[in-house]
């Protein structure tokens, strides 16, 4: 009865424009790791963890002593951007764990606490250090909602008519299972890097030099759909030969999620503006962007806000970036993933509504289509988005909490938190066989509830 009180309240008193408390009708009123329980009383599987905020899950008990040590001591929880002990053994301990180039010696810049804030904040240094304002965006992308992120993202319903005033230019991102050159794999997506270069260096291409390229290495809400490294080794070729900055955005996939620290180590990118937030933050409110020293060309006061100092979310970033690091999660998430996939694969063998699998790290998608439909010519089959949603219904009946993402909505997401054990992997992969054949074999989609 609580869950529904809960839920009926929520309704009433919310927003229209919320997301997951209508596709996921849970009311959590406890967690530990990747366990859910709700206010029925029902114990979930948790493959969302807060849209991958939770790299240590729920309650991690580090996370829990560090922030009970904090709140025992009397430290300030909310000092502008003032430097406290707390921010700056976080600080030392993100510099340690940075990329390439930008480990030790990047410049951080503290936003406010959500990661479209960060990207914000990058693209307005990056029109700031460079004097131009034009970006270069993929499609697919999803970069935030505040009208400067939502502007070089991708879906029209995630930019708004405002956002058409940004000078954005939108070029294919390399989408092997559905490419837009219809080449697909690796060709492809040198298509789409040759594209950029050649309206970098054509005088009659209409897109005047932009002061940097945005990306995300791995699209999440577009689909859990991985870049070749080839393809990000040549935009990091292309940016720094044309002095156009490049800004990576590892909101989603940095601190372990894809099996590396930060999803641009795989191909040995180091991007000139790093945007993170959610796992950075151990759970707690917490986005920043490092970037290049020389870049630094701001004067005080040209990006501010209110919540950029945190402590409980420095003590909580801090211990998570070190376990995270001590305990090989990054790699644990690898050899994990890889597991997941291969017995997603292997369902596809059973259920031909999955179209492809792929993802990396703990951070995977399987993109569920119409087996009836004619394939392109690449093969793909239309997307199945209305199936999707019955699967992630059914998935949530048996326990299991995922969401959907992609074009149409049609791609289920898993992302667990990295310390997933084996056998709640196991348990997934049950769990989501399970909800397959009970939406095949229920009349018009509609599988009876599961016990």
């Amino acid at each position: 009865m609580l869950r529904a009180e809960l839920l009926g309240r929520q309704a009433q008193r919310e927003s229209a424009a919320r997301t997951y408390a209508r596709t996921i009708p849970v009311a959590p009123v406890s967690a530990t790791g990747a366990e859910v329980t709700g206010a029925d009383g029902r114990a979930y599987l948790d493959c969302l963890s807060g849209a991958g905020t939770l790299a240590l899950g729920h309650n991690h008990p580090a996370v829990v002593e560090g922030l009970q040590a904090a709140l025992a001591s009397g430290v300030p929880l909310h000092t502008l951007d003032m430097i406290t002990p707390q921010k700056d053994a976080f600080s030392e301990e993100l510099l340690e764990r940075l990329p390439g180039s930008l480990r030790h010696h990047a410049k951080l810049h503290f936003c406010s606490p959500a990661g479209t804030d960060a990207v914000e904040a990058a693209l307005k240094l990056a029109r700031h250090a460079t004097g131009r304002s034009g970006i270069v965006s993929f499609t697919g992308a999803y970069h935030g909602m505040t009208l400067g992120a939502s502007s070089v993202s991708g879906p029209e319903r995630m930019r708004g008519p405002a956002a058409e005033a940004q000078p954005v230019t939108r070029l294919p991102y390399p989408y092997g299972y559905r490419c837009p050159f219809g080449v697909g794999g690796e060709h492809g997506a040198g298509l789409s890097a040759r594209l950029l270069e050649s309206y970098l260096t054509d005088p009659s291409s209409g897109m005047a030099p932009p002061a940097a390229v945005i990306l995300e290495v791995v699209q999440g809400e577009g689909g859990v759909i991985p870049a070749p490294d080839s393809w990000l080794r040549e935009i990091r070729r292309i940016t720094a030969a044309h002095g156009v900055l490049l800004i990576v955005d590892e909101v989603q996939t940095g601190i372990g999620r894809t099996g590396h620290y930060w999803a641009c180590e795989r191909a040995g990118v180091t991007p000139d503006i790093l945007v993170t937030s959610k796992a950075v933050g151990g759970g707690l409110p917490l986005a920043l962007i490092a970037y290049r020293p020389d870049l630094d060309t701001w004067l005080p006061g040209d990006h501010t806000g209110t919540f950029r100092g945190n402590t409980l979310a420095m003590v909580a970033g801090r211990i998570t970036l070190r376990t995270v690091a001590e305990e090989q999660l990054a790699e644990r998430a690898e050899k994990l993933g890889a597991r997941l996939r291969l017995g997603l694969r292997e369902l596809a063998r059973a259920f031909p509504q999955i179209g492809e699998v792929r993802g990396r790290g703990l951070m995977t998608g399987a993109e569920l289509v119409d087996p009836g439909a004619a394939p392109d010519a690449l093969g793909a089959r239309p997307a199945a988005p209305e199936f999707a949603r019955a699967v992630q219904a059914a998935c949530l009946d048996r326990g299991l909490i995922l969401e959907l993402g992609g074009r149409g909505g049609a791609v289920l997401r898993l992302l667990p938190p990295l310390v997933l054990t084996d056998a709640q992997a196991g348990a997934v992969l049950d769990r989501l066989g399970d909800a397959l054949a009970a939406v095949c074999a229920a009349p018009h989609g509609r599988p009876e509830r599961a016990a």
